[in-house]
């Protein structure tokens, strides 16, 4: 189980995130949704101990979990990641094996194998020599998800992983994100884009600043709490197929 306890996060007095508190368990996959600036990449951060925390702790199966951070799994927003940087996609995906071998011994068949099944898991085994900024947005979020897999993790979290992506790979990452759940792992996945692949979900956390809403996507995604999120009376998209772009 991943267990969040009143994880607060404040900025030079400013409050990023307050006091938020959920329980997730294994085989689940769970979406986190909110406005610009709610606190979710901020959330996710703070989990991992890459943002200092003003209050709250974080456990995995009853553990601190920045004490067993090889167990995670984390995809940060496109717009973090240094496109222009020299590295080719098998080298990428290859780096999620290099912490448990270590940065001095070299790559070997079972490595090797575990980084082709990834690639070719998401359907970018041709691309393997290219460079990453030579690849499109979507090309570029399947090599960061390959190399989340090849990382073996229990515990995935991922940062808009559909911004900018094309629909064929809007598809494998929701089919991969299907298989992780069956295999028992949890996934927490931050989005504005999520429209109808809300059903895909077990759980949201709806998110502004503070926990508004926690629950099925049917229970959430009520006028009452989109408007106590958002400041505005937003439809139900269930009912009435509002478009991604209105959850900005």
């Amino acid at each position: 189980m991943l267990e969040v306890q009143q994880l607060a996060v404040h900025y030079r007095g400013i409050c990023g995130l307050d006091r938020v508190s959920f329980q997730i368990e294994r085989g689940q996959l769970v979406g986190i949704i909110g406005p610009n600036g709610a606190g979710k990449s901020t959330m996710l951060k703070a989990m991992l101990g890459l943002i200092p925390a003003s209050t709250g702790v974080v456990h995995y199966c009853t553990c601190p979990l920045h004490q067993q951070l090889e167990r995670v799994a984390y995809v940060p927003q496109r717009s973090q990641i240094d496109w222009d940087y020299p590295i080719t996609v098998w080298n990428v995906v290859m780096m999620a094996r290099t912490r448990s071998l270590g940065w001095f011994r070299g790559p070997g068949r079972p490595a090797r194998e575990i980084v082709k099944a990834a690639l070719e898991r998401v359907e970018i085994l041709d691309l393997k020599d290219r460079r990453i900024g030579e690849l499109s947005g979507g090309q570029q979020q399947r090599v960061f998800l390959a190399r989340a897999l090849a990382q073996q993790a229990d515990l995935l979290l991922f940062d808009e992983p559909f911004t900018g992506v094309d629909k064929t790979t809007e598809a494998i990452i929701l089919d991969v994100f299907d298989d992780l759940r069956a295999k028992n792992k949890i996934l927490l996945v931050s989005s504005h884009d999520w429209g109808q692949t809300l059903t895909h979900l077990d759980r949201l956390l709806l998110l502004n600043q503070r926990l508004i809403a926690d629950g099925s996507p049917q229970q959430v995604m009520t006028p009452e709490n989109l408007h106590e999120a958002y400041g505005a009376a937003l439809s139900h998209p269930f009912q009435d197929n509002i478009e991604p772009t209105l959850f900005c």
